[in-house]
């Protein structure tokens, strides 16, 4: 079989959907329908899954479990599990840095109680704090060898005001927590070599 039948769309998303498949013994499923067919159907139910984990976390604690960066961290998680960024180091790490990026921004431009920058407009501060935010997310995941891309996301989230408060912001990293976990049992129960923390290679000392 040649990559692009394997993998018609990149990544490893198909590995992950022959695995389950094998695992669980669904090869008619497989042999009946087009491979796009099958990977689009393991996305739409493993988005479902996901978003309904958190909203039963939701529900169990009354806190809001859901937030708009978790959405392409779940993609990256199953699309490319394999990739260093999918790593559950880099999405444990890189929210984190947003998060606490997020929030100094705040701080230092005196925004931590004002509202949301969609609501009561976008001023100076809020602008200089949106490009410190991210710019510190992306320079501190470079230096730490961690970058996940969605943690840009997140960063945002924080110092335009859409979460500003500390219980959120846990709450925020619990649901990171959480999809981690998900993708490391989807992952692993699909045979696919997902790490259970750091990227395979991480111990090697990166070129100078």
């Amino acid at each position: 079989m040649d990559e692009q039948r394997r993998h018609p769309i990149g990544g490893q998303m198909s590995d992950i959907t022959g695995g389950l498949i094998r695992r669980f013994r669904l090869k008619p499923l497989e042999n009946r329908h087009d491979t796009t067919v099958v990977l689009g159907a393991f996305a739409l139910v493993n988005g479902f899954i996901s978003i309904g984990i958190m909203a039963a976390a939701a529900l169990a604690t009354g806190q809001p479990f859901i937030f708009p960066s978790l959405g392409p961290t779940a993609f990256l998680l199953f699309y490319t599990p394999l990739l260093a960024s999918a790593s559950p180091r880099n999405t444990v790490a890189g929210h984190l840095i947003g998060v606490i990026a997020g929030y100094l921004a705040l701080v230092l431009f005196g925004l931590v109680t004002a509202g949301v920058a969609m609501q009561e407009g976008v001023t100076p501060a809020r602008v200089l704090a949106a490009a410190f935010s991210l710019g510190v997310t992306s320079g501190v995941m470079v230096w730490l060898h961690v970058p996940h891309p969605p943690a840009g996301a997140t960063t945002l989230i924080v110092s335009l005001g859409i979460i500003t408060k500390p219980p959120q912001l846990a709450v925020l990293m619990l649901a990171v927590l959480l999809i981690v976990g998900q993708a490391i049992v989807i992952n692993r129960l699909a045979g696919v070599n997902y790490p259970l923390w750091s990227p395979a290679g991480s111990s090697k000392k990166p070129p100078t």
